[in-house]
């Protein structure tokens, strides 16, 4: 689909799940989206995302966190976006023509929802895990590794992909920043 700027955009319409959701650290089947961030493979649930973008210009904004890089127009509404790379707590890097954005509806806190932007090094694709059980890691503690914003670990094609809790991830005390997130009517 091409949308009124020319850029490509995709629509994604779930449809009904196949009967799973992410729960704690186990995982089971549930259609995801799969995308990269370096070499790394990780994954959302599909529900919660509203629309894939091509990469474009982000208006900054004045004194913002770090992986709050501004915000985007989409059909009117001002969208803000975040570097998921930096809230992996990676290096952030230029946008390819690979990079894009994933438009995701998220919990707002008290109640209601918003609309918040996510850039990405990649978006590959639309699926299912082929291994959708996914072990805890006893070993976490021992490596002083806080895994709360990860939902599972499971495989595609023989890779690892790591299944991102959406709602940890975009927790206020986890952004820790008071931009607010447009709500959806």
């Amino acid at each position: 689909m091409l949308s009124s700027s020319g850029q490509v955009a995709m629509q994604l319409d779930p449809g009904p799940q196949s009967g799973g959701a992410l729960v704690g650290t186990k995982l089971t089947t549930e259609t995801i989206i799969t995308f990269g961030i370096g070499s790394a493979l990780y994954a959302l649930p599909v529900t919660p995302v509203l629309e894939i973008l091509d990469t474009r210009d982000i208006a900054p904004l004045p004194r913002a966190p770090a992986h709050l890089l501004g915000l985007i127009d989409r059909r009117g509404v001002s969208v803000p976006v975040v570097d998921m790379r930096l809230l992996l707590g990676l290096e952030t890097i230029q946008s390819t023509d690979e990079t894009r954005i994933l438009v995701l509806r998220v919990a707002l806190e008290g109640e209601g929802t918003g609309v918040l932007g996510v850039r990405v090094d990649r978006v590959i694709e639309v699926t299912v895990l082929d291994d959708a059980r996914s072990d805890d890691l006893p070993e976490a503690d021992l490596l002083d590794w806080n895994a709360r914003m990860v939902s599972g670990i499971g495989r595609r094609e023989g890779a690892f992909v790591t299944v991102l809790d959406i709602d940890y991830l975009f927790d206020r005390t986890t952004l820790n920043h008071s931009s607010p997130l447009p709500r959806l009517a």
